[in-house]
């Protein structure tokens, strides 16, 4: 029955292979909305377990996360930056760092950070070392950048008509182990040169209130010196405005005090990132219901339309069919062997578009890696099998429906036909 099955196949085979790419189409079309999702999910919700608490200026929750995990540039408010000394003092915390951005090389976002944090992030840099004065910077794991390379940062991203630092220049000192999160396409830098790079005052001088975008200071390169060792020292009285701190707090306990103590008043914003990211999966997962249906819209409308060409496909064989009956097939014959080529063009369909749709999820994954800088893992989950082993169950349900109509075909009219 197989040779004659695939004789019959490579006879027919531009029909046949009409019904498996349309099948391949339809099914990758939901698998690979479905791997997408789930990989956009568990991509960001790993990035952003490196972030534990982040405190910045009153405003959007969710631009505070997106700003400081995932590096997306947006005009943050000040807070003041006496609140770094406070929280460098105090017991709940295990550490905090500054966070300043604005500034780009290429399409690199640059970061004014400590050496803790870069510490912190990666434990052994990949090559290098630390920046150990205001002129020196430690790159991302996809920055391709080598050491000793010279940067020239500029006020926003060149392509969206950003202006160099004329005067400013950081050398390359070090390049960090991949994190897996979007700081792999940073720029680290002293936050101290990034205050002076835009002439940023300290409490005295300075409106805690002010946006920083990286464009809003005309004071390009004052106070600038690229040979002054690092000062990591916070003062009340003379530290300038920052967009967002980054807080390891000392146990679970102490981060929901934290995070409580510097919601409450007005003054500050604590968000933990996991939780602003569960709000954007709501919505996510809405995108993802609509994707779905649309999926499933496709799936049955080829699933009408294989009805009909079957249909067809079997008038067209009725002499064929009569002729296995006049040497004398049986009925169940006949219906094993239309039963058994269709299952197959179904199911090969089903399994091309399961292949189809996972290389395409990782083909978009990549992109969207090369671009936003964090790892988006497509990866099967065991309900995919189930839902794989539902479709065949469908096809091998749709493929009885030829079948029986050859079963109930008569021999003698068909021949006669």
């Amino acid at each position: 029955m197989l040779r004659f099955i695939l004789a019959d196949l490579r006879r027919l085979w531009a029909g046949a292979l009409v019904i498996v790419l349309l099948i391949a189409l339809a099914v990758a079309l939901g698998v690979g909305v479905t791997l997408q999702e789930r990989a956009l999910r568990l991509g960001s919700a790993r990035a952003a377990d490196a972030f534990d608490l982040v405190i910045g200026a009153p405003g959007s929750e969710t631009q505070l996360a997106l700003s400081t995990v995932f590096l997306q540039p947006a005009a943050l408010p000040l807070m003041r930056g006496a609140l770094l000394a406070d929280l460098a003092e105090d017991p709940r915390v295990a550490w905090a760092a500054p966070v300043g951005f604005g500034d780009f090389y290429r399409d690199f976002p640059l970061v004014g950070t400590t050496t803790r944090l870069v510490r912190e992030f990666a434990p052994a840099l990949a090559e290098g070392r630390v920046f150990a004065a205001e002129g020196e910077a430690v790159v991302g794991s996809r920055v391709p950048l080598a050491i000793g390379a010279e940067i020239t940062p500029s006020h926003g991203a060149l392509e969206h008509g950003g202006q160099d630092h004329e005067g400013v220049h950081y050398h390359v000192a070090g390049r960090m182990a991949p994190t897996g999160t979007a700081w792999d396409r940073a720029i680290l830098v002293p936050i101290r040169s990034v205050w002076d790079v835009h002439g940023m005052e300290g409490a005295d001088g300075h409106d805690p209130g002010h946006a920083h975008d990286g464009r809003d200071q005309d004071h390009d390169g004052h106070g600038f010196d690229p040979a002054a060792p690092l000062d990591e020292a916070w003062h009340r009285d003379d530290t300038p405005g920052l967009p967002a701190i980054l807080v390891k707090p000392a146990s679970i306990a102490d981060a929901y005090k934290l995070r409580q103590d510097y919601r409450a008043g007005g003054a500050t914003l604590a968000v933990f990132p996991a939780e602003v990211l569960t709000g954007l999966y709501g919505l996510l997962g809405d995108a993802r219901q609509v994707l779905s249906f649309v999926a499933l819209g496709a799936q049955l409308l080829v699933a009408a339309a294989l009805a009909l060409v079957t249909v067809i496909h079997v008038g067209q064989r009725r002499r064929q069919v009569a002729a296995l009956r006049a040497f004398g097939a049986p009925r169940g014959a006949i219906f094993a062997l239309v039963w058994s080529e269709m299952l197959l063009l179904l199911a090969a369909g089903i399994l091309l578009g399961f292949a189809g749709g996972w290389l395409a999820a990782v083909q978009l994954s990549r992109l969207v890696s090369a671009r936003q800088g964090f790892d988006l893992p497509v990866e099967w989950a065991p309900g995919d099998a189930a839902g794989l082993a539902a479709l065949l169950v469908v096809a091998a349900v749709l493929a009885a429906l030829p079948a029986w109509i050859a079963y109930r075909q008569p021999a003698v009219a068909s021949l006669r036909g």
